[in-house]
């Protein structure tokens, strides 16, 4: 009966436009129960416990980290507290509500505060070292900002008559974790869905420890695990867009389609492309619990979204998205004595393992590799030297290039070769190398980095939109 809803932290900051569309809209009764929904933290709060997920500027968890000294972290986490209170004065005007949201969180605050400083003492005797303990930190410092997201939003429907209920997964006050999926089936047994609009927490705490795997993705795997713990009808991620068939930003607003139906494979595809619909494990999760996953714009809570389940093809063979990345570089290895013996890839992998350098692709060829690889450009170039020092006889190269993909559940069109190299010649773009699988439901080019922009938009011209592919509109 129920359903599984995940909102992420940049919609949670438009928190007063969701109770109007999302948590409450147009609901009244019944009608407002049966739903559960997974929170992340506001917008920001992360990157100000941790680090900044792009920019990698120091937060709490960084400063504390590295610091010499206690000021270095606690002034940080004054400015956590004084953001988050700040965003409690935002959302409530009543003094009932208000003192409890700050009440709340300045006394998870106050507890990270202590433990963080009772640990800093004790690591100062030579039997304790801070690099055992920090990814519990990490944790407990995450944790934050889902439950303050969560604690908030329990708050704000009760004021507005929900019989809502936070269900705390961060463990704050367990004497021990339990594993995983324990945890969350425990933490729903005394739960009445039919009576509760839940609200849990984006972050579980358990014994294997969430970050430890997913790091900051940890969120979307709670979600998925509560949706086949409880056996969701569906589950439900509500984004700040739609699943369109390109970057709106890159071939405009108006040439876009939201894409409807597709599968969790053409879900993976984007995944690896950085592009993420939903993580890759928890997509696996709800796929083996055999759960549709629908993706939809927060802010247009009447449109039906893209519903992503295992089995669907479309009704005809078609592109359904333009996407792709640009944060690549080919990592090409040329050597004549690699014809034939299989270590040269083997090896070569693992270094790039090593280094936590994601490889979107690769390709070869009797006497070369290329791997396509996301990662800082410090990196590749460390492993361009290692690769160098472990085969000395190679020439190795690094290229900066970008990938642009098309895709779809069912790619067999007759000639989509010849139209894609057309296209992307007919804007001026050369490819530096084409990958497609006998699957069919990826096609990836490799073009220069600056090519990355004109390329999308010329693929979707020539095989997405309207005038030049009619028939996708209608199968998307």
């Amino acid at each position: 009966m129920h359903t599984v809803e995940k909102i992420g932290g940049t919609s949670m900051s438009r928190f007063d436009e969701l109770l109007d569309n999302i948590f409450i809209g147009g609901r009244e009764g019944d009608e407002l129960y049966q739903r559960v929904f997974v929170v992340s933290a506001y917008s920001g709060m992360t990157n100000l416990l941790l680090e900044h997920k792009k920019t990698g500027e120091p937060g709490v968890y960084q400063r504390f980290a590295d610091a010499r000294n206690e000021g270095a972290w606690l002034d940080a986490l004054d400015i956590v507290r004084e953001r988050m209170l700040g965003k409690n004065a935002e959302l409530f005007a009543s003094d009932f509500e208000l003192r409890a949201a700050n009440q709340f969180i300045n006394s998870r605050i106050d507890d990270a505060r202590e433990c963080m400083s009772s640990l800093q003492r004790l690591c100062a005797y030579g039997h304790f070292q801070l690099d055992e303990h920090l990814m519990k930190v990490r944790e407990m410092l995450a944790s934050l900002g889902e439950a303050h997201s969560a604690f908030n939003s329990v708050l704000a429907l009760k004021h507005r008559g929900v019989n809502a209920k936070m269900v705390d997964l961060t463990g704050w006050h367990r004497d021990a974790p339990l594993p995983f999926e324990e945890m969350v089936r425990h933490s729903f047994e005394e739960v009445d869905l039919s009576r509760e609009l839940v609200v849990a927490t984006g972050y579980t705490h358990c014994s294997e420890g969430l970050m430890n795997t997913f790091d900051r993705g940890y969120s979307e795997i709670t979600f998925a695990q509560i949706a086949a713990a409880t056996g969701a009808r569906e589950a439900i991620i509500h984004k700040e867009f739609h699943l369109s068939s390109a970057d709106p930003n890159l071939v405009g607003a108006d040439k876009v389609v939201t894409i409807g139906r597709t599968n969790y494979d053409v879900a993976d595809q984007l995944s690896n492309l950085g592009m993420e619909a939903i993580h890759p494990r928890a997509a696996k999760t709800l796929r083996r619990a055999g759960i549709e996953l629908r993706i939809k714009n927060a802010f247009e809570p009447d449109h039906a979204g893209t519903l992503i389940s295992q089995d669907y093809k479309s009704e005809r063979p078609c592109v359904e998205i333009i996407a792709g990345r640009k944060d690549v570089f080919g990592i090409e290895v040329f050597d004549q004595d690699m014809l034939g013996d299989i270590g040269y890839d083997i090896e070569i992998s693992k270094l790039l393992k090593q280094l936590r350098l994601y490889v979107v692709n690769k390709d070869s060829d009797a006497n070369s590799i290329t791997y396509y690889a996301s990662g800082s450009r410090k990196l590749i170039n460390r492993a361009a030297r290692l690769i160098e020092e472990k085969y000395p006889a190679a020439e190795v190269t690094v290229h900066n290039v970008a990938i642009v993909s098309a895709i779809g559940s069912d790619l067999k069109v007759k000639g989509i070769l010849a139209k894609t190299v057309a296209a992307l010649a007919g804007a001026g773009i050369s490819i530096q190398a084409v990958h497609q699988s006998i699957r069919q439901v990826e096609m990836q080019c490799v073009v220069n980095e600056e090519d990355y922009d004109d390329a999308v938009a010329a693929l979707h011209r020539a095989l997405i939109e309207p005038e030049n592919h009619g028939d996708v509109i209608a199968a998307a």
